[in-house]
């Protein structure tokens, strides 16, 4: 067994390694740098309870985007400098965030009881290769992204950091094979675990799902099926899932093979990126992110919102899934997301939830056993069978509902399509017009000018109305204006300046918001969102429904002037 020695590295604070809603994303170059990933990883352990770090299991995987693989290496030295007893990594460092949360769930315990915790490597639905995107978050013993008190922590620690902990001398693990290589250190026997990073996911969406009754729509003549996983991890479980599991032709799979750079593309499950599966959509279509926590749900020629998708999923949860079928505990989405799920909840007299976007607000209702479903407008879906939001999850829930629905016509019957289901979610629940608009790489200073200014104009409504029927006078008074505040019900704490709401009469929406996921810059994304109950009204093109609103939105805040552009980056 291989003996290894504990060194202690000199180090000085490096600047901006605060982490966003999920993590710390920058630059592969500047993650690169002579000891930035050391002091985050150190000021990570550093922010933990000593339980949490001396003798625990770390679980240390991610997406496979450029640098992972070092990155473990370099975190595996480090745990094993910092007591940690053993470190669990998925075959070639790939796992995607929800199977983390799962395993650790299934394996470690729920309640946090055995010590456990998990570095995951990504930076999500952005690009990757040598000059683009890496990113690195911790989750808690529950399987979640650690609380704002815990990263509030690592980045105060970043900021006075003098030494990282460090077995250099110890050698690097094949992490392409299975299997455990055990070393001796200071405080005892250190263990590194490969393992397969698909068994356990697999499990558990077996016991959620009836996989008998989607084999069977999967193998109706009448039903063609597509899953791009824009080569992401998503393709390690895909063929095990759809193909393996479920039945489906293999060549029903696109971009599944898991690559460093994403094959050269924007792994962003959107219109825009997954251009392929877009330009042949099939009956039921859908895309992954790189980390396959998002999912995209197409139908034919029918892309289904995020913000509707929650819904749906949760207005037919208990029926089409087994695991709901005892009922919903409550239903949550993020600020920012359509009223629609709202509609929901108040039909089916389920709790209801508006949390500041961050999947660990989620989190928090799941554990205290107050939310079933939810969801975020940014193609994020899940419920409480993990904590993280869930892509795979996703997309076998809609496959659960559309086997339901056709359970009686699959030997011959016409076909409930994805859009005659969304459609029938209207006509009961109304429409919500949604859209969103992201201005990429914004000058930050611009960016928070142009919030300042939004939130000084909340204080006058009749100045704001004013110029909004200066605008459109087709459009309704403004009837309330503020910066999302949220007192998580769990642990009373308090998350101010959430996003910037415009809030009319009729029932429309608009959110102005900075986004944390980015890399460089800021990203300003802009909400815009109108409820129809008129059933005559159902069925308008989304892009004419809310053309006035748009209008608005761009020149009540002063888009243009303030970023100087004159489109946005990504429209979905």
């Amino acid at each position: 067994m291989v003996m290894f020695k504990v060194s202690r590295v000199a180090t000085t604070p490096i600047d901006g390694q605060k982490p966003g809603t999920s993590g710390l994303r920058k630059k592969v170059k500047v993650f690169m740098q002579p000891h930035y990933l050391h002091n985050f990883v150190q000021s990570t352990f550093n922010a933990l309870s000593a339980d949490k770090v001396r003798g625990a299991t770390l679980v240390v995987s991610g997406d496979g985007r450029y640098y992972s693989k070092d990155a473990i290496q370099i975190i595996i030295k480090m745990s094993a400098a910092n007591g940690v007893r053993r470190v669990w990594v998925g075959q070639n460092g790939l796992l995607s965030t929800p199977a983390v949360s799962a395993v650790m769930r299934e394996r470690l315990g729920a309640d946090g009881s055995k010590g456990s915790g998990a570095f995951i490597l990504t930076a999500s639905h952005n690009p990757g290769g040598p000059h683009e995107d890496f990113g690195i978050k911790y989750n808690m013993e529950n399987g979640g992204p650690a609380p704002e008190v815990i990263t509030d922590k690592i980045y105060e620690n970043t900021k006075t950091i003098k030494e990282y902990l460090i077995a250099e001398d110890l050698p690097d693990v094949d992490i392409s094979a299975i299997g455990i290589t055990s070393f001796t250190g200071p405080e005892g026997q250190f263990d590194v675990d490969v393992f397969d990073s698909a068994s356990d996911y697999v499990k558990l969406m077996k016991s959620i799902f009836d996989f008998q009754a989607i084999q069977k729509l999967l193998s109706s003549p009448s039903f063609t099926f597509c899953y791009d996983a824009l080569h992401g991890v998503a393709g390690a479980y895909a063929k095990r899932i759809f193909v393996e599991e479920l039945g489906a032709q293999e060549s029903s799979l696109l971009n599944c093979v898991p690559k460093e750079d994403f094959g050269g593309g924007h792994p962003d499950p959107n219109l825009t990126y997954a251009k392929e599966l877009v330009g042949e959509p099939p009956e039921f279509g859908a895309a992954a992110d790189g980390d396959a926590d998002r999912n995209m749900i197409l139908g034919k020629r029918f892309f289904v919102t995020p913000s509707d998708s929650v819904a749906i999923i949760a207005a037919n949860a208990v029926k089409a899934i087994p695991y709901f079928s005892d009922g919903l505990k409550g239903v949550a989405r993020s600020m920012p997301t359509s009223a629609a799920l709202d509609v929901v909840a108040q039909h089916l007299n389920l709790k209801f939830f508006e949390v500041p976007t961050g999947w660990k607000f989620f989190g928090n209702l799941m554990d205290a056993g107050m939310c079933s479903v939810c969801g975020e407008e940014s193609f994020g879906t899940g419920s409480d069978h993990i904590r993280e939001k869930d892509g795979i999850w996703a997309v076998l829930a809609w496959l659960s509902i559309i086997a339901y629905k056709n359970k009686d016509n699959l030997s011959g019957g016409k076909l409930v399509t994805v859009e005659d289901i969304v459609r029938q979610h209207w006509a009961i629940y109304g429409r919500h017009y949604y859209t969103r608009y992201d201005y990429e790489n914004v000058d930050a200073g611009a960016a928070k000018d142009l919030m300042a200014c939004l939130v000084k104009l909340q204080s006058d409504l009749t100045e704001v109305n004013k110029i909004v029927k200066g605008i459109r006078s087709d459009v309704s008074n403004v009837v309330n204006a503020d910066e999302f505040e949220y007192k998580d019900p769990v642990d009373g704490s308090i998350s101010k300046h959430q996003g910037i709401r415009y809030l009319f009469g009729d029932g429309s929406r608009l959110v102005f918001r900075l986004s944390g996921t980015g890399s460089e810059g800021a990203t300003i994304r802009l909400y815009i969102e109108q409820y129809e109950k008129d059933p005559s009204k159902i069925g308008r093109d989304s892009q004419e429904a809310l053309g006035p609103l748009v209008e608005v939105a761009l020149k009540l805040s002063k888009m243009e002037e303030f970023t100087g552009r004159s489109a946005p980056t990504v429209i979905t």
